[in-house]
């Protein structure tokens, strides 16, 4: 697979409806297709964009006959977002470093891959939460397809220490290593969590989808830090209010959804759409 940066297209003349869809499993839930229908309305493009459920183990047959019949593009969820870095032909440089894609985009008779969630989660910590993430001690727990995806540009701040930890340890060290010449990053158990004060506490795991307990020691929530699962709505409450309930300040991955969106639309489509009040609409303010 060539790896080389994407960009946003430059035909001046876009067809006037193109299809995009966010693909997952499950997908009932999804927020993306509210939020791009907000995006095309404020910058008056023309697209569709729905949810496409695709069964485990089938996403390369089910992307396939979605760009085969014309597709523009997909955003990609839980859990084929390193289905989808293989299923593309060429991969953006952030995407190579992730291993893992939430971005497919049709750019001629080629499939590209991007992975916007870092960006996103970036853009929502500093832009819309305003927590800074030079210097500060973070703890990041899984070390799957989403925890990936976000590592890069959190090292790329120049935090004081990232943790990946992990039920599975020898995935963590995989990341950890993979990662170790951007900057200072280690791997842990979950249960050997170094006695750190973490700063910022990032629930990466399918934990909060599934409806399963985050097993966290209690000594890694410490008052007055930011807990954040980037899962959103009522799928992160369990981890949220166990988060309020040990005095740290807690939020969803709401922002982060809507931030990757935005770079994923300029992506396709070239025109950047503001989030500010995306965000807060979809927060009920």
């Amino acid at each position: 697979m060539g790896r080389a940066a994407l960009a946003p297209p430059t035909m001046s003349t876009p067809s006037p409806i193109e299809r995009y869809v966010v693909i997952g499993n499950p997908i009932a839930h999804s927020l993306s297709p509210a939020i791009h229908a907000r995006f095309a309305e404020q910058t008056g493009e023309a697209l569709s964009y729905e949810r496409l459920l695709v069964p485990e183990g089938a996403f390369a047959e089910h992307a396939r006959r979605f760009f085969d019949a014309g597709g523009a593009g997909a955003n990609v969820t839980l859990p084929f977002k390193v289905d989808a870095f293989e299923f593309a032909d060429a991969a953006s440089e952030r995407a190579a470093a992730a291993g893992a894609a939430n971005f497919l985009a049709a750019r001629g008779a080629r499939i590209e891959a991007d992975n916007t969630d870092g960006i996103g989660l970036a853009r929502d910590l500093e832009t819309n939460l305003g927590i800074a993430l030079a210097g500060a001690r973070v703890l990041l727990v899984g070390a799957g397809g989403a925890a990936r995806g976000v590592v890069a540009p959190i090292l790329e701040r120049a935090p004081a220490l990232v943790v990946v930890a992990n039920r599975t340890v020898s995935r963590a060290r995989e990341i950890a290593e993979h990662f170790r010449a951007r900057g200072a990053i280690v791997a842990a158990a979950l249960d050997a969590i170094p006695a750190e004060r973490f700063d910022l506490v990032l629930n990466a795991t399918a934990a909060s989808v599934h409806g399963e307990p985050l097993a966290l020691p209690d000594r890694a929530l410490q008052a007055g830090a930011l807990a954040y699962d980037m899962a959103y709505g009522s799928a992160a409450d369990p981890f949220l209010a166990r988060a309020r309930a040990r005095g740290m300040r807690a939020s969803d991955g709401l922002g982060m959804l809507v931030e990757q969106a935005a770079e994923s639309f300029f992506l396709w489509r070239g025109v950047r759409p503001p989030t500010r009040s995306v965000l807060a609409s979809l927060r009920g303010r």
